[in-house]
């Protein structure tokens, strides 16, 4: 049967504990020919710079291929259907990699697919780079439970994976957003039910000093999203009080670490200097997404033995 990976809500806490431990693993051992003839397809609405470049050496690296498919080759819902396309393309490749502007589309493409679908960005989100994070946050602290996240900002689709991810890895996370920007209630619900299991906290508020305050990790990402740029002016003036800078870092531990998933506007929701500063390990992260998909893909394409929730 196959499976997909639409949300962090598709994993359980086992399943995050294995992946991150096989991503170290694999991290260290490098190259390896586990998914020899397996292709992987990239198909992107949006831009890409880490999500495109890690999921093409992700899958050389274990030994397969990818096919990149861009917008305008695609015209994915418009010059040909959703269905169609997830249906033509299970006839050609072993799993589908794919960055929608909107949630339903890639839900509506994992329906079609014959074969797994991964979701690489939606708007609602983003739970490659949220798992990357963690194991970004694991190898800087160890143990994640016990541990807190504050995030400043939007409760977008970073924050929302995030915190999801948070409560399975039994991390405290705290988010400060301007009022209107929360993140949704569904999203929270379902965030409080897993920390009743894993002893997470998790806590939402409007001021960014409360949070931060002796916080293991400072996490921020762009006020505005792709595909949000006509409100950019408006989040520009509800999020001037929200920006990352030494004064909001000093409140957190005196070993907190700093993480962004970039792209970075400098001087808008990281203060200048930040991301360089010897607290940030912004591009660690960046690094790490290799790791985790080659432990993500391997695990859905066959090439190591983990229990992901579904595919057992």
């Amino acid at each position: 049967m196959k499976k997909d990976l639409l949300s962090i809500a598709d994993l359980g806490v086992e399943d995050i504990r294995l992946l991150i431990s096989d991503a170290i693993d694999m991290k260290a051992q490098g190259w390896v020919s586990s998914l020899s003839g397996k292709t992987l397809a990239l198909m992107f609405q949006k831009p890409s710079l880490r999500t495109r470049v890690s999921f093409e050496l992700a899958m050389r690296q274990l030994g397969g291929q990818t096919v990149y498919l861009s917008p305008a080759e695609v015209g994915l819902g418009e010059r040909e259907s959703v269905a169609d396309v997830a249906r033509v393309l299970s006839r050609y490749v072993d799993a589908i990699t794919a960055r929608t502007f909107s949630h339903q589309t890639l839900e509506a493409l994992a329906g079609y697919a014959g074969v797994p679908v991964i979701n690489a960005l939606s708007d609602r989100e983003h739970p490659c780079q949220a798992l990357a994070d963690l194991m970004t946050v694991c190898e800087k602290k160890g143990d994640l439970s016990g541990l807190t996240l504050a995030f400043i900002g939007d409760g977008n689709n970073v924050a929302r994976s995030l915190m999801l991810a948070a409560s399975l890895a039994g991390m405290n996370f705290r988010i400060a957003t301007p009022a209107g920007y929360a993140i949704d209630d569904k999203t929270f619900n379902l965030a409080q039910s897993n920390a009743v299991g894993t002893g997470a906290r998790i806590f939402c508020t409007e001021d960014p000093r409360q949070a931060v305050t002796d916080a293991d990790v400072v996490y921020t990402d762009v006020w505005t999203s792709m595909g949000q740029e006509a409100e950019a002016k408006s989040r520009r003036k509800a999020f001037a009080k929200y920006q990352v800078d030494n004064e909001l870092l000093s409140l957190a531990r005196e070993n907190v670490i700093f993480m962004h998933p970039l792209p970075a506007h400098h001087g808008e929701e990281v203060a200048e200097g930040i991301i360089d500063s010897p607290a940030s390990v912004v591009f660690d992260q960046a690094e790490n997404r290799l790791h985790l998909q080659k432990a993500l893909l391997a695990a859905m394409l066959g090439g190591l033995e983990i229990p992901l929730a579904g595919y057992r």
